[in-house]
């Protein structure tokens, strides 16, 4: 499947994905759930759970290094600016055929629309802060992210 056929389906992603509340104990408890996950399944990832603009959860795991500090920041950046994950963000440029960076006159060490940076989003709020790995290929990260924050939503966590 094309990133372009993929796009209607990772907007009712993001539709389902959603939280009824988030608090920073919430933010703490995801960012515990998502680390026991990457554990479990043996890979390197740098964990961030934002709510707002505070960082309430951060962790980096053994493989990892600060660029992948640098990575969650770009990716969250992106998400925060546009409300959408990274992962989508990106697929929508190759889509389109447009540069990312040239269309909205980004700086590409500041944003980046890789995969692995999802919205927090409250239903009938909106955007309240971000959930972001980096580790894996960006797909993977995508992948990985969004099948935790199913499983935390669905009260495993």
């Amino acid at each position: 499947m094309s990133d372009h056929e993929n796009l209607e389906e990772l907007l009712a992603e993001e539709e389902r994905l959603q939280f009824e509340r988030f608090d920073n104990d919430t933010a703490l408890e995801l960012g515990q759930f998502i680390l026991a996950a990457a554990r479990r399944r043996g890979i390197s990832v740098t964990i961030d759970v934002t709510r707002g603009e505070q960082q309430i959860f951060h962790a980096a795991l053994a493989g990892t290094s600060a660029d992948n500090d640098a990575w969650v920041q770009r990716k969250a950046r992106a998400v925060r600016r546009f409300g959408h994950s990274s992962w989508y963000l990106g697929c929508l440029a190759r889509a389109k055929g447009y540069d990312f960076h040239q269309k909205f006159l980004l700086d590409p060490a500041e944003f980046a629309p890789a995969g692995g940076s999802y919205p927090i989003a409250v239903r009938g709020t909106g955007l309240v802060g971000t959930v972001t790995v980096s580790g894996l290929p960006q797909k993977e990260d995508h992948i990985f992210l969004t099948e935790v924050l199913a499983e935390f939503l669905a009260g495993a966590g």
